[in-house]
C-alpha cells in the first residue's frame, strides 16, 4: 500500500511532448540579424525597402549595429568597402531594382580589391510584379553576378536559410570575395500590392 501511495507517474514521449510548449520557429529578419551578429558584421548601410522594413527598424534598435540608409547603392558599397579596409565588417541591404546600378562598383571595388561585401538583396520584379522595369532588373541580375564571377545565392526556404546566410558569411570572409544573399518572395513574402 505504501509503494502506491509513492507511485512515480512515468508519461510518454507523446504527453511530454504535449506538455511542452511548441517553439516558435524565428522569422526570416531575425535570423539574418542573429547571423551578422554572430559574425561580428556590425556594419549595415541600406537603401530602404518595403521587404526589409523590420530587419531595418531591429538593426536601429539594436547597439551592436551602426546602420544607417544611404542615397544610393553604389554609396553603401564604397562605406562598407572602406570599412572593411579598416577593420570593420559590414552589410549591404537592398531591393532588386538597386542591383542595377552596381556593376561598376562591383568590378572596379569590390571584386578586384577582394572586399568581402556582403549583400542582401530583396527580390522584386517576379511571382505577382506589376512593375515591368523590376521585373527587366530581376532578369538581368544573376547573369550579371555570373559574369562578375561572384558568389550568389537565392533563399527561398526558412528551414535553409540561416545555414546559407553563416556559411556564405564566412565564405565570403575567409576568401575576400564579395557575395550576394538574394531574398525570394518565397522567403520574405515579397511586397504587398494594394488595390
Amino acid at each position: 500500500m505504501a509503494a502506491a501511495e509513492g507511485k512515480t507517474s512515468f508519461k510518454s514521449l507523446d504527453e511530454k511532448a504535449l506538455d511542452e510548449k511548441p517553439s516558435r520557429e524565428k522569422a526570416w529578419h531575425e535570423v539574418v540579424l542573429q547571423t551578422l551578429k554572430r559574425n561580428d558584421i556590425r556594419l549595415v548601410p541600406y537603401v530602404p525597402d518595403r521587404v526589409l522594413t523590420t530587419l531595418i527598424k531591429n538593426l536601429h534598435a539594436d547597439p551592436f549595429f551602426t546602420t544607417f540608409p544611404t542615397a544610393r547603392e553604389e554609396e553603401a558599397v564604397g562605406i562598407v568597402s572602406g570599412a572593411w579596409m579598416g577593420g570593420v565588417r559590414g552589410a549591404v541591404l537592398m531591393q532588386t531594382s538597386g542591383f542595377a546600378t552596381l556593376a561598376n562598383v562591383l568590378a572596379s571595388l569590390a571584386i578586384p580589391y577582394q572586399i568581402p561585401l556582403i549583400m542582401f538583396v530583396s527580390e522584386r520584379g517576379t511571382l505577382g510584379e506589376f512593375n515591368y522595369g523590376q521585373s527587366l532588373v530581376c532578369r538581368t541580375m544573376r547573369p550579371v553576378l555570373d559574369s562578375l564571377a561572384m558568389e550568389h545565392h537565392t533563399a527561398t526556404r526558412l528551414d535553409e536559410f540561416e545555414f546559407i546566410v553563416d556559411r556564405s558569411i564566412k565564405q565570403a570572409i575567409t576568401t575576400q570575395a564579395p557575395v550576394a544573399l538574394i531574398l525570394s518572395p518565397l522567403l520574405t513574402g515579397g511586397k504587398v500590392f494594394d488595390k
